[in-house]
């Protein structure tokens, strides 16, 4: 029903694991392999791409979905629409930016400040000529294929390019001048696909699972019993998404408490649980949360 591209490159391996985690496995015959299969009757065709060519293919209608960033949407000015935020990336969750940088020692503050005929190197042209022209600064733009930071600032004055978490232009002696977008991988889709009403629900449900994986990450489920007297201690420290639920155990002398809670900490909440009077305490690994 549906043909899928997925992203190809630093995106690549973080995707394939949402969609195994979704029990949306891509099969390949190897890594290089540029066509895939996935064992779902709601998706026929998969091919892994560059996700700066997906906006643009989309449009076109050669896929119906796709997976790619903001920031490729937007360089491509691509029609295209969005089905939602998958908060993923290469190396944590947060998005990526796109930002100016300048050499940490350069006497400009601000992109107003760069002078006219400044060399900015970057592979988001048409973007940072907009944004150029949004602050009426001439300079020229030179097409980057690989290694951006590298050419500042013996052949570039200044780069536009993404960042997920700054080490690498520290590392390269750059600061951060303006972010142009703050771009989230997304799950996009060709607009008179979407428009069939088999094809939207069949998206739907993809989003729904990658939504559900994205969603459960960082959190585990903690069941537990505990008698009716230390029913309220147990509460006053039990974190949920909404509320525990707490069912009344055979003989109304004791309760099963359990509740969604946040990976991180719970081993300082485990110990406390117990010291409140919880026992039988169980940590469970969660797959997907669908609301």
């Amino acid at each position: 029903m549906l043909s899928l591209v997925l992203p190809k490159g630093s995106l690549e391996k973080a995707t394939m694991q949402l969609f195994d985690a979704a029990d949306l496995t891509v099969q390949r015959t190897s890594d290089r392999d540029y066509r895939a299969s996935i064992d779902d009757p709601r998706i026929d065709r998969v091919r892994v791409l560059r996700p700066q060519e997906i906006p643009t293919y989309l449009e076109q209608g050669l896929f119906d979905l796709g997976i790619t960033g903001r920031d490729w949407i937007t360089e491509t000015d691509s029609d295209v629409v969005s089905l939602g935020e998958l908060k993923y990336s290469k190396a944590t969750s947060n998005p990526v930016r796109v930002i100016m940088a300048v050499p940490d020692g350069a006497p400009w503050r601000s992109v107003a400040d760069l002078p006219e005929g400044a060399r900015i190197s970057t592979e988001f042209p048409a973007m940072t000529k907009r944004f150029l022209d949004q602050h009426g600064v001439k300079a020229t733009v030179v097409p980057s294929y690989g290694a951006t930071e590298a050419k500042v600032p013996d052949i570039v004055d200044a780069i536009v390019d993404l960042t997920e978490t700054g080490s690498s232009l520290r590392k390269n002696g750059l600061r951060i001048l303006d972010t142009l977008l703050t771009s989230y991988t997304e799950l996009v889709a060709n607009r008179d696909a979407y428009e069939d009403a088999e094809k939207r629900a069949a998206m739907e449900d993809i989003s729904l699972l990658l939504q559900g994986v994205i969603r459960a990450r960082g959190k585990v489920l903690l069941k537990l019993n505990v008698a009716q007297a230390d029913l309220q201690n147990v509460l006053d420290i039990m974190p949920a998404m909404a509320s525990p639920t707490v069912t009344s155990l055979a003989g109304g002398e004791s309760n099963a408490v359990e509740s969604v809670v946040a990976k991180r900490g719970v081993n300082t909440l485990i110990p406390a649980l117990k010291a409140a009077g919880a026992h039988d305490i169980l940590e469970i690994p969660i797959a997907k949360i669908v609301d």
